[in-house]
């Protein structure tokens, strides 16, 4: 028989996902930040020489 009151993990686990979401964001964030600044610096070496 289902179980009475409650339903059992539902506000835990929805907790967890959006916090491994904005985990996910703010890694996919800084991947594309890290790419820009690298692509700055060559770009910047290349008008140098």
């Amino acid at each position: 028989m289902a179980k009475a009151g409650s339903e059992k993990n539902t506000k835990n686990k929805a907790k967890h996902s959006k916090l491994m979401d904005r985990k996910k964001n703010r890694k996919k964030s800084e991947a594309i930040l890290r790419k820009e600044r690298l692509k700055a610096i060559i770009q910047k070496k290349n008008e140098n020489s």
